[in-house]
Formats: structure tokens, sequence, C-alpha cells
């Protein structure tokens, strides 16, 4: 089966982390998420996926020699210019030769989803596409999904107040389509399949939703990132899978860790922390570089931090230098523009 992942955003909400490195190319678990997501795919059956590429694209080319990941095919779509998320849709099937079944993953999300399963009950239904749907506390933050006793689509409802629906179900992220989907989508023009496509197969009935309540989350910023590290820490999710968090204890044993400092947070492999630092609940993404009796607490880290600066609630770009003594509450350095 063929699974087209999107990971062509710039990132943006995710500033200044994403000034450097794709936003999918981040790690969770000192993994890149795109590996993790490639990885998850293949366990549900996929064999070959095409990443629909936008923003630095070089850098997934340079991730994988062989155009590989474990025993999944890739293969590469690169668009000339933003074609929004339907838009890119059609131009990697494509690209990567979809003549059959598919998925598609938008390249952030971070869950325990079996694909296998969302492919079944697709099939089951008959249905043009099928959403992979998710329960949330708070559905007036989130577009809501209604479905009928038969799993199908009814509507659309955006961010509702209380009492405007009962269905607390949104959109996660992931999808399964017939080529027949890709006919709504006019080529080489930005089309969103949010606002567009997917409106289009309600109104056709042809749309359906497959409920499920396994971990999930959106890890498009500084944030959520910095959760989905710690839960996978916590071991929240992928609690079966072979590939646990490098070192067992958060800390990548490519990392250089002084013996008298204190950790309980991730750590890259190359990332260095001095004597009498003390790191909680905090990433540490390759190139960082932590003096000594530094404090770092909730926060994501890429770039230096001299002795004896204070970071809470901080996203450190790769760019940025915090001084000596220096305190960051609550900041992104540097801030993002634009």
């Amino acid at each position: 089966m063929h699974a087209v992942v999107l990971v062509g955003g710039f990132g943006t909400r995710l500033r200044p982390l994403t000034d450097t490195v794709p936003k999918s190319m981040l790690t969770v678990g000192n993994e890149p998420i795109i590996t993790r997501l490639v990885r998850q795919l293949e366990r549900g059956g996929v064999t070959t996926v095409t990443l629909s590429l936008g923003f630095m694209p070089d850098a997934f080319l340079a991730a994988f020699p062989g155009d590989r990941c474990g025993d999944v095919e890739l293969r590469y779509a690169v668009e000339p210019e933003p074609l929004d998320t339907a838009g890119a849709i059609r131009f990697a099937a494509e690209r990567g030769g979809v003549d059959g079944t598919f998925v598609v993953v938008n390249g952030d999300t971070i869950s325990d989803l079996d694909v296998s399963e969302i492919v079944a009950a697709h099939r089951r239904f008959g249905a043009e596409a099928t959403l992979y749907l998710t329960p949330v506390d708070d559905p007036s933050a989130y577009g809501v999904v209604e479905l009928d006793d038969e799993g199908r689509v009814l509507r659309f409802v955006e961010k509702p107040p209380p009492g405007v629906t009962e269905s607390n179900l949104v959109n996660a992220g992931t999808y399964v389509m017939e080529p027949s989907v890709l006919d709504l989508i006019e080529p080489g023009t930005p089309v969103s399949v949010e606002r567009e496509t997917f409106p289009a197969l309600v109104d056709r009935g042809s749309l359906y939703g497959f409920a499920s309540d396994v971990y999930w989350l959106d890890a498009g910023k500084p944030e959520a990132l910095l959760r989905a590290n710690l839960d996978r820490l916590a071991g929240r999710y992928d609690a079966g899978v072979d590939h646990p968090v490098s070192g067992g204890d958060g800390v990548d044993p490519a990392a250089s860790v002084d013996g008298a400092a204190i950790i309980d947070s991730v750590v890259a492999a190359g990332v260095s922390v001095g004597p009498g630092s003390r790191v909680h609940r905090s990433v540490l993404l390759g190139g960082a570089s932590i003096g000594h009796d530094v404090v770092v607490e909730n926060s994501v880290v890429m770039g230096s931090v001299a002795d004896g600066a204070s970071l809470s609630g901080a996203v450190i770009g790769a760019a940025a230098h915090i001084q000596a003594g220096q305190e960051v509450v609550d900041e992104r350095v540097p801030e993002p523009t634009g």
C-alpha cells in the first residue's frame, strides 16, 4: 500500500526551532518525527511512502540514503510552489505513482493509530475517503466532525460553542482515500482538503469517519513538541514498539553529560551538559550546548546556554546564545518574525 506524508509546511508555529530544521525532522524521543511516522505506517502495511516536500527538501533527501526508511521505499514530490493540503496530496500522489487506495498523513502527527484498522474500516464503509477522528475534552477549540450511525460524515462544525453539537470528534490528520478523490482537486492550484475537498465528499455522501481514542497529539507547536517528548519518555505511547527512547532514561548515549549534572529530560546525540546543571522536564535537541550550573525547566533548546543561566518555559533556536547568568522566562529566542 502507498502513503503520502505531508511534510512541506514552513513550521511557522514552531519557530525558531524550524528556522534551521523542517518540523518533521525535529526529534521525539531522540528520533526524527518523520522516521517514527514511516515506521508506524510500515507496521500498518504501507510499503511505499511519497513525501510531499516544499520547505527545506534537501534535509529529507540527505536523511534517507538509498531512498529507504527500514523496508519502506521513499519517493519524493517537491512542490514548485505551495499548493495547500489538497493540492499537495494530488501533486504527491501523481508524482509517487499512486494507483489504488492510499493513506495520507500530516507529518507533525504523533499517534498510536494502527493504520491497518482505519484501512479495514474504509473498505467496510465502501467510502471514497475515511478520516481518522479522535475525541477531545474541549470541542470548542477545534473543527468538530458529526457522524451518522453508519459512520458517514454529516457535517463539520468549526469551533462550536456549548450546545451546538453533541460530537467531540475532531480530524486527527490521517486519511484513507481512493484515487477518485484526486479528481476533485484541480491540478497545480492551491486547494484545501479540509475546506474544499472534504465538504464536496460530504455532499456526495462518500466521506466516513473512523474514531479511536488511542494516543494522539499534533506536535506543531513548541509546547506540544515538548509534551510529545516527555510522554514518549514516560511510555504513554509506542509502549509496544521495539524502539525505546535512546539510553532508556532519555539521554542519548552519544550525548556528553557531566556526571554532576541532574537530568530528567530528553537529551539528543551530540548535546553537551556541564557540571552542576539541572535539566528538568525539557528537551535538548541536536546542537544544544549547556554550560555549568545552568537551570533548564520546561524548555526546548537547540542553541547554546552559557554558565549560570536559567531557562523556564523557553524555546531556544539553533542560532541563539544565552549569555552567562541570563534568565529567560516564557520567551522564544530569537523572537520569530513574519
